[in-house]
């Protein structure tokens, strides 16, 4: 009798998590996922298990965290390893605040460029344009803090 585990195939197994059969693909090519052994002349039978992992994955994802950090994170699903865990969290927190706080400048620095273009009358060059041409920094600098020059 076969194991009630492993009864989806790949394709039923993709519906069931809610992602394409590439995907799974892609993840087992990862080692984010197992990929069961093909009995002789059968297809592979993926479970219930596969599907939370893949879920777990897709979940991290959400929170910004790669697919190497996510490597990590499935090494401590068993849950006993808190302290790893919420040191690999403090981290993706971290990014994420920096990341907010570059994506605030930048869109202070647009702000502003947009209220100069509404503003604009005459036969002047577009503030937008202009700025862009004369070198408006919106990129990254040393130290990863946002250059903001305004028009």
């Amino acid at each position: 009798m076969e194991n009630a585990r492993e009864t989806l195939t790949i394709g039923a197994f993709a519906r069931a998590a809610e992602v394409n059969v590439e995907t799974i693909r892609f993840y087992q090519l990862k080692g984010l996922l197992p990929q069961p052994e093909r009995p002789y002349g059968r297809i592979r039978r993926y479970g219930q298990a596969d599907v939370a992992r893949v879920r777990f994955v897709k979940s991290a994802q959400r929170l910004g965290f790669s697919l190497d950090e996510i490597a990590e994170l499935l090494r401590l699903e068993d849950g006993a390893h808190c302290d790893e865990a919420s040191r690999l969290a403090e981290l993706k927190l971290r990014d994420v605040r920096a990341k907010l706080a570059d994506l605030m400048r930048m869109e202070a620095v647009l702000s502003g460029l947009v209220r100069a273009c509404h503003a604009h009358t005459a036969n002047v060059s577009c503030p937008l344009i202009a700025s862009l041409q004369n070198g408006t920094k919106l990129g990254t600098a040393a130290g990863g803090e946002m250059e903001r020059n305004t028009v």
